[in-house]
């Protein structure tokens, strides 16, 4: 039997499923059935990342059945979660994706939604996110037929965001093997696979759009985020070849916040006109604002667009309260002011810490999306100019390294935000005008799928064989957390230092051996503290950083049980070497070999997806 290909994108505000199809091998996007209203399931081409729970008694028993299933789904996934959600907003859960990379909140613990009190049972980010694939893979296989059969021979691939760290990488595997997804499933960036989409679409003409010695952005923004790579043109037995050599932080900001910054603007219209409208009204009013929004900018005719939302009278005959949004106020807010044309040294401002935060999501403090392009662009070079070799690849002549940013010649949008044409003319424009001669924009596809696609078409290239696969390596260094030998101090916590185990662009099948003798502690339970960093290209195999606590970034730490050797006390440290491995699944196998026996011990961390 053939292999079933699938590409599944789990977005932060929408999913997305793709296929490779078994008589031509091309992509297609799949619908997925969901509830569109009580006792109404539709097919629309995406999964709205938004999980509904419904209280007790709230509905009645049927109301909620899918094909596949003669009971209830709960919670509820996709479009009926996301339009009725916000009119009960403590019993809707979203933005879980982003949950599983914030440090502050292991990815396992029950706190969606977030602050609610309204339901008897939160939920983990890692279980949300297993429902959407859950829920796809039900989908899937209801389509297709027996989900045994469907299953042995199904290859998946899901996407994460190139800036998750490797805590936020582990959850998703561990939700996708929640989720009934066997083994083999593989795991690719977005940014990586939309440039798969791209490339499939283009076929062989690809190759005619880009040349040795070029930079592609790959600029993407959803709903909820932003995430930015860099991808290198190469030149090996002479054909093209691409590499990822830089990748952006975890941004959340995206459509969602525009769509939030008019509703607050429409309200002041609304208050104006002396009405006001309350909180209920107001989440009406972001969803309003978001239609009023698509409909300005796939319309130029259109000046303004009228926006209500409902009374709260209990009549029928009560009404709305009504507004409209113009075309300038859109221009004011969406391209002057979240993609404002600024200059390539104007960076995201800081916000002024407060004694006090809420434990919340790391929402970002400036809104200015160029901002964040420039800060990434800027970071990127200075990350690249500490690999020598890396920098005369990409810029023989030290030209391109010259100026304080790295400037693309090409970019590939991708994510819902960019159906704007004039949203992404403003960033072509402002990126050539930076870099002083034209950057080109590259055709793409359906910005919504191109994920999933890609995904899909890096599954059909697994399976096959055939294919331009892009290096990557690993997209972050890795190290692991020491303890100091030092002299106890009374009121002196000693400084963790780290050791490089993975150097930023380390490769699959690499393997490293490090001399150093440490002590691993055995016969109880024990913490590995891992830390991370994007912007240490320079650190090798074997480094140690000190201080790690204020040079890297933390992931969670990961406990585990390690056994007792034999004729060694429990508790006590045994000296071991560290073999590490980077296979070609993206997962790094670290290896403590016991110097003094045959013993070996090892630990699985997910460092890189593809």
């Amino acid at each position: 039997m053939k292999t079933q290909i699938l590409g599944i994108d789990l977005g932060t505000t929408n999913c997305a499923l793709a296929s490779v199809q078994a008589d031509d091998g091309s992509v297609e996007t799949v619908g997925i059935p969901q509830i569109t209203a009580p006792r109404t399931v539709g097919q629309p081409s995406g999964l709205p990342s938004a999980l509904y729970l419904p209280s007790r008694n709230e509905f009645s028993a049927g109301d909620f059945a899918l094909p596949w299933s003669d009971r209830d789904a709960l919670p509820v996934a996709g479009e009926y979660a996301r339009s009725h959600g916000p009119n009960v907003a403590e019993q809707l859960i979203h933005s879980a994706k982003s949950w599983l990379c914030n440090p502050n909140v292991h990815p396992d613990e029950a706190i969606l939604p977030w602050q609610s009190t309204a339901v008897e049972e939160k939920l983990s980010p890692l279980s949300v996110s297993s429902a959407y694939l859950a829920h796809i893979k039900a989908a899937y296989e209801h389509s297709q037929g027996p989900s045994d059969a469907v299953a042995a021979e199904t290859q998946a691939v899901i996407t994460v965001p190139a800036s998750f760290d490797e805590a936020a990488r582990r959850a998703t595997q561990q939700a996708a093997e929640k989720a009934g997804f066997g083994s083999n499933t593989l795991f690719l960036e977005e940014p990586l696979a939309a440039v798969y989409a791209w490339i499939d679409n283009e076929a062989s003409n690809w190759r005619e759009q880009l040349s040795p010695g070029q930079l592609l952005f790959v600029c993407d923004i959803g709903g909820g985020t932003s995430d930015f790579s860099l991808i290198a043109v190469d030149e090996r037995d002479g054909d093209l070849a691409l590499e990822r050599i830089a990748v952006g932080n975890h941004i959340l900001l995206g459509g969602d916040n525009l769509d939030l910054a008019l509703a607050y603007v429409l309200r002041s219209q609304i208050e104006a006109a002396g009405q006001v409208i309350d909180e209920w009204q107001f989440r009406s009013l972001i969803q309003a604002a978001r239609v009023a929004k698509e409909a300005l900018f796939s319309k130029d005719a259109l000046t303004s667009v009228p926006v209500a939302v409902p009374s709260r009278g209990s009549s029928l005959m009560a009404g709305t309260i009504s507004t409209e949004l113009a075309r300038e106020t859109l221009q004011a807010v969406a391209v002057d002011g979240f993609f404002a044309d600024v200059e390539a040294t104007d960076h995201p401002e800081t916000a002024v810490g407060s004694g006090l935060q809420e434990l919340g999501l790391p929402y970002e403090a400036d809104p200015v999306v160029s901002k964040h392009i420039a800060a990434f662009l800027t970071q990127a070079r200075a990350s690249l100019m500490a690999n020598a070799e890396l920098c005369k690849r990409l810029d023989p002549t030290g030209e391109r390294f010259a100026a304080p940013f790295l400037s693309p010649d090409g970019i590939l949008f991708n994510g819902g935000v960019f159906h704007a044409s004039v949203l992404r003319e403003r960033v072509v424009s402002m990126l050539s005008r930076w870099a002083g001669r034209p950057v080109k924009a590259l055709a793409g596809g359906n910005l919504d799928a191109a994920v999933a696609r890609g995904a899909a078409v890096y599954g059909r290239m697994h399976v096959s064989g055939d294919g331009m696969r892009i290096r990557a390596g690993a997209a972050h260094s890795m190290y692991i957390g020491i303890a100091s030998s030092i002299p106890a101090i009374p009121g002196f916590k000693p400084p963790v230092q780290a050791l490089c185990l993975v150097p930023q662009g380390m490769e699959e099948g690499s393997e490293t051996v490090l001399d150093k003798e440490l002590g691993l502690v055995t016969g109880r339970s024990v913490t590995f503290q891992v830390f991370s960093s994007a912007e240490r290209p320079q650190d090798v195999v074997g480094q140690l950083i000190p201080d790690a606590d204020k040079m890297l970034e933390t992931s969670q730490p990961l406990e585990m049980i390690m056994p007792e050797v034999e004729g060694i006390v429990s508790g006590a440290a045994i000296p071991v070497k560290l073999h590490a491995r980077l296979n070609e699944t993206g997962t790094m196998e670290l290896w403590m070999q016991h110097t003094r026996s045959d013993n070996r011990f090892k630990i699985d961390f997910n460092v890189r997806l593809d």
